[in-house]
């Protein structure tokens, strides 16, 4: 008798899954009390929370809601961290870099760290943030646009931004960092687009170097 999972909001189905798979992922964390489940005989999904064979484990297991950044104006440390070492890289301190992003790298003539496709292709989300000729940004993960995550006032709802990388954080890819194109955008949009990251699971965030001219 097996069950079928899709996180909250994803088209994608996980299915042949036991009951003892999904309860070892719940306590895992890589699944969330409002990801929906069908179970043998199940007509309709339902979330985890919500369905009786399994609302009292999520119970157990309820931990307290995310803090959620209410003033626009505060700032995570670690995003000012991730901002330094897109500084180093810029400017070519191998040597620093090699201690801040302890990835597997190859060396390059130039003296830059140079991360291997199949880094960027098993463990990385692809993200590119740049302004339309509006001067509106505009947010790509995976090479597809997201749409609706920019607010009329030009911000980047960081909640929409969230969910659209939990599948991949969460999903059977379970990729925790992010490869950065934030050459074309500003700062106020890069640190919104890291808090998203970080909420969303995301534990680095890795940017591309810009072009010397």
């Amino acid at each position: 008798m097996t069950w079928k999972l899709r996180h909250e909001g994803s088209p994608h189905v996980l299915e042949d899954l036991s009951l003892q798979q999904i309860v070892d992922g719940l306590r895992d964390g890589q699944w969330e009390p409002t990801d929906e489940v069908m179970g043998p005989g199940d007509k309709e999904w339902r979330r985890i929370e919500a369905h009786p064979q399994l609302a009292d484990i999520a119970e157990e297991l309820a931990a307290p809601p995310p803090v959620r950044h209410e003033e626009p104006t505060s700032l995570d440390m670690n995003a000012l961290i991730d901002v330094l070492i897109f500084f180093m890289i810029t400017t070519a301190y191998a040597s620093m870099v090699q201690k801040s992003v302890p990835l597997p790298m190859a060396k390059s003539g130039t003296g830059i760290r140079i991360v291997r496709v199949d880094d960027v292709k098993n463990r990385m989300i692809r993200m590119q943030a740049y302004h339309d000729k509006l001067g509106m940004p505009v947010v790509r993960v995976e090479n597809q646009t997201l749409a609706d995550i920019v607010t009329k006032t030009g911000t980047i709802d960081a909640d929409k931004l969230r969910d659209a990388l939990k599948p991949y954080v969460k999903g059977e890819e379970h990729k925790t960092e992010v490869l950065f194109d934030a050459r074309d955008i500003t700062w106020d949009h890069v640190v919104q687009i890291q808090d998203a990251a970080r909420a969303a699971g995301v534990q680095a965030v890795h940017f591309l170097p810009t072009k010397r001219k």
